[in-house]
């Protein structure tokens, strides 16, 4: 898949292993797992193959949030993104918009 981040702080994260805003501080266990995660995620063909990956718990949303998918990255942490394909058969992207790191059980 092809990765998008849609906020800063996401890519920061990836690329240097911490965020320049206070606001988006982790402990560095959650970082080393969101980059296995994400790398994760580039190695995928499509959203259909993280089904083959039971720790990641992949799930679709319903409701209000039905246009958001989430996996784990820890039992505590999310990662939600919006998927969306792009192109015509046989050259399909499958694009992944990374939206959110969020703590699960934080209201």
């Amino acid at each position: 898949m092809k990765i998008e981040f849609e906020h800063e702080y996401l890519r920061e994260l990836y690329e240097e292993g911490k965020a320049s805003g206070k606001k988006y501080r982790f402990q560095p266990q959650v970082i080393k797992q969101y980059r296995k995660v994400v790398d994760l995620l580039y190695d995928a063909p499509n959203t259909e193959y993280l089904y083959l990956h039971k720790s990641l718990h992949y799930e679709k949303k319903q409701g209000t949030l039905a246009e958001i998918e989430a996996v784990y990255v820890n039992m505590q942490y999310r990662l939600e993104f919006r998927s969306r394909l792009e192109g015509t058969e046989p050259d399909v992207i499958t694009i992944c918009s990374l939206l959110d790191l969020s703590n699960h059980y934080k209201k």
